[in-house]
């Protein structure tokens, strides 16, 4: 994911309100050095408290449109007359 699509998301979660309230809900979990690393690096995000929040805000409004489509493959048989 570039700087641009994070900054999307980040943008759509705030539209969304996901961004708003207080902070009150703590999350922890040990993570490998390398992949925080590489993610702040990528990211150049520092805190790690926002990136968390960039992360999440990225899986909160992914679009799942492309998958979708993709599962439909094959679901209009090849018979049918689509010309109009």
């Amino acid at each position: 994911m570039d700087n641009r699509a994070l900054t999307d998301a980040l943008s759509i979660a705030h539209q969304q309100g996901l961004l708003s309230g207080k902070r009150t809900l703590t999350v922890r979990g040990r993570m490998p050095a390398l992949l925080v690393a590489q993610a702040k690096r990528k990211t150049g995000i520092q805190s790690d408290s926002k990136l968390l929040e960039a992360a999440l805000a990225s899986l909160a409004v992914h679009d799942d449109y492309a998958d979708w489509i993709l599962t439909r493959r094959g679901a209009v048989s090849r018979d049918i007359d689509l010309e109009f």
